[in-house]
């Protein structure tokens, strides 16, 4: 017998019972659609995670202070944002950008909310990749140099303070003082700006007016420092000069002593990868717990079967046919169940992951790496769990089969 034959002779042996087959792919039918499910949504998650961080550049460095081995005092200043800049400091560092920032309550009529309010640098937004404004503009370097009294609010508090009155032109009060309201943001949407619940204004404006925090050494002190490297292929290369420029600055010889630490978008990139890569798998293993459950119950029934053809065994036998044509005929009939099953379950698992990304707005990714995994172990599945039931039929004797009742 060949191995069409004994497909379609699989094929209307599962015909012929046609609920009990289904009710037998079902444990893999759930386990494929599981798997599928779980993995398009972690590598949805992974997909939005990594838009979202790119969308920002993936170039950028952040340098705050390590107040580990600063004495508890901010340790960055402007004098490092101008030493940064210095090309022949810092070749591989294409703009240098520096925020002083803090909580602080907004005013505006009787609206009143606590927001993050930063000093920043004129060109902090395009450095961030936040210049998108929906009305107004940012401040310039002469609002800089003259501690203007001027901010640029971010879309949700602007919505707040503001309702459906329109922000630009109107004065919001910060500590007591008059800030005129320049231009607002863009909706940003993203979880990793936070644009969106924040107030800007002139880092010299922040530092003269609310947060007077200094170094050790006396200098006006900066919460932050971001750098945007030349390219991201020029990151590693931008961050050790900055390392080596601010050790200068700071008379530090040693790299235990650091008083600031960096940080790269492309480190967070890597780190959200590898915490979503595993995930997913986790999630994966999981719902591949179900196909093993699917597997066995394959197994039960294949079982069952070969009990109750013991006899139709026996008489293919008696006309003639080999061991290796009864196993082939019973494995053929387990992989079959859960390669249909496997099918079944994709096309269930897509569906599911379809209406859960709706449901949770995201984007899910059903890639066929996924789907070529799933019925693969489906298979496998089948394989594995229909081996005992198909040597068992296999190693039955023509005679004992025969007067088997």
């Amino acid at each position: 017998m060949n191995l069409s034959e004994s497909f379609l002779t699989a094929l209307d042996s599962l015909l012929a019972n046609k609920l009990r087959s289904v009710l037998t792919m079902l444990g893999v039918i759930i386990g494929v659609a599981a798997v599928i499910a779980l993995m398009s949504i972690g590598n949805g998650v992974n997909a939005s995670i990594t838009g979202e961080i790119q969308s920002i550049g993936t170039n950028l460095i952040s340098i705050s202070t390590d107040f580990d081995n600063s004495g508890g005092y901010p340790a960055l200043s402007l004098s490092d944002v101008a030493a940064l800049s210095d090309p022949f400091n810092a070749p591989a560092v294409s703009a240098v950008s520096a925020v002083v920032q803090g909580s602080q309550e907004v005013v505006y009529g009787g609206n009143t909310s606590r927001v993050s309010v930063s000093g920043v640098t004129p060109n902090y937004f395009t450095v961030n990749n936040v210049d998108k404004l929906m009305g107004g503009d940012v401040f310039t370097q002469q609002d800089y140099d003259t501690q203007g009294r001027v901010v640029v609010l971010g879309y949700t508090v602007a919505e707040d303070l503001f309702e459906e009155e329109y922000a630009v032109g109107n004065s919001v009060r910060i500590g007591g003082v008059s800030y005129e309201v320049i231009g607002v943001m863009e909706k940003s949407g993203s979880n990793f700006s936070q644009t969106d619940t924040a107030v800007f204004l002139p880092l010299t404006t922040a530092q003269s007016r609310l947060f007077t925090e200094r170094t050790r050494t006396g200098e006006k002190a900066v919460s932050g420092i971001i750098a945007q490297a030349a390219s991201e292929d020029q990151t590693d290369a931008a961050i050790d000069q900055i390392t080596e420029t601010l050790r200068d600055q700071h008379g530090i010889t040693y790299a235990n002593e650091d008083d600031f630490s960096i940080f790269s978008q492309s480190d967070l990139l890597d780190t959200f990868d590898v915490i979503t890569g595993t995930l997913t798998a986790f999630l994966g293993a999981i719902a591949g717990i179900s196909l093993v459950v699917g597997g066995i119950g394959i197994m039960n029934i294949m079982l069952v079967s070969v009990t109750e053809r013991t006899r139709e065994i026996g008489i293919r036998k008696a006309v003639g046919a080999l061991k290796r044509d009864i196993l082939v005929q019973f494995l053929m009939e387990s992989i079959l169940l859960s390669l249909v099953g496997g099918l079944l379950g994709v096309t269930l698992g897509w569906l599911m992951a379809t209406v859960a990304g709706q449901l949770i707005d995201l984007e899910t990714v059903v890639d066929g790496g996924t789907v070529l995994l799933a019925t693969g172990f489906a298979a496998s599945v089948g394989l594995v769990f229909g081996i005992y039931p198909a040597w068992r039929a296999a190693s039955l004797r023509p005679i004992e089969a025969l007067r088997y009742e």
